[in-house]
């Protein structure tokens, strides 16, 4: 399926690695021109080399910067003053009891899962206004609805997204702009991975068992019974946002491996 990218251009925040990057790879396939993100330049050129290794007739450009703070994105935003689509996918999560979470760590994880988006939307949707075209996606998480008692946090951060995403959705009425947040489930993303490699260390086992374990007791409702790749998560997106997905607006949209439970 021609999903119609080829005269768009899209911004991926924190493109990098895992979900981001698996994003960034597969709209630069599709024919968007794509602006990959990340902290350090060193990562940036990292992925561009990563992506263009598989796709070598990729439109591509890096901007280096953190988007979880206000200066990282004034850079972002004079840098490439418009896009057609954004994607919001930077996010920081850490398992802390609820107990220990500080002040510190709540407006920490706010400023970049929710403040980052919301910055970088404010400015860009200006633009797909005035051309009456554009797609902003939040990668939220089933973690928005189903609040992990690990990281209260992440999992308050994730429900804002899709507020965030539904709010912003209510404005583009009668327009070709839409506005939904992604859903995905547990995903082996490189922090998870370095998560299941910390566990496989502490408890002497392999990471085929601390997977199996770990949804047998944190995530026993998903049907999968496995990590998503980040390459399943990316496929939606895509689709989302292209011309072909402009019956999907304000929608939250889930790609959870059946974790959460219910059917609405």
């Amino acid at each position: 399926m021609d999903l119609e990218l080829k005269d768009k251009v899209a911004l991926v925040s924190g493109s990098t690695a895992g979900i981001g990057l698996a994003i960034a790879e597969v709209l630069a396939r599709e024919g968007a021109e794509v602006i990959v993100n990340g902290r350090t330049q060193e990562r940036v050129d990292a992925a561009l080399k990563e992506i263009r290794a598989k796709q070598p007739g990729a439109k591509l450009r890096g901007v280096a910067g953190d988007l979880g703070t206000r200066d990282g994105v004034t850079k972002m935003l004079q840098a490439v003053p418009r896009v057609d689509i954004l994607v919001n996918n930077l996010g920081a999560f850490k398992p802390i009891p609820f107990e220990e979470i500080s002040d510190e760590d709540w407006f920490g994880i706010f400023e970049v899962n929710v403040m980052s988006g919301v910055r970088l939307s404010r400015h860009y949707l200006k633009g797909m206004r005035e051309k009456n075209w554009g797609r902003i996606l939040f990668i939220s998480s089933e973690s928005g609805l189903q609040i992990p008692v690990e990281m209260v946090h992440y999992g308050v951060t994730k429900t804002a997204q899709i507020s965030l995403a539904r709010g912003i959705a209510e404005g583009t009425v009668g327009t070709n702009i839409t506005v939904n947040s992604i859903l995905p489930g547990p995903t082996r993303s490189e922090g998870v991975e370095g998560f299941l490699q910390n566990l496989s260390r502490n408890q002497g086992v392999d990471v085929a068992t601390v997977e199996r374990d770990f949804f047998k007791s944190a995530r026993p409702s998903s049907l999968i019974q496995r990590f998503e790749t980040p390459g399943e998560i990316a496929d939606l997106v895509a689709f989302v946002c292209s011309p072909k997905s402009s019956g999907i607006n304000g929608a939250a949209l889930r790609v959870d491996g059946g974790v959460v439970r219910a059917i609405a």
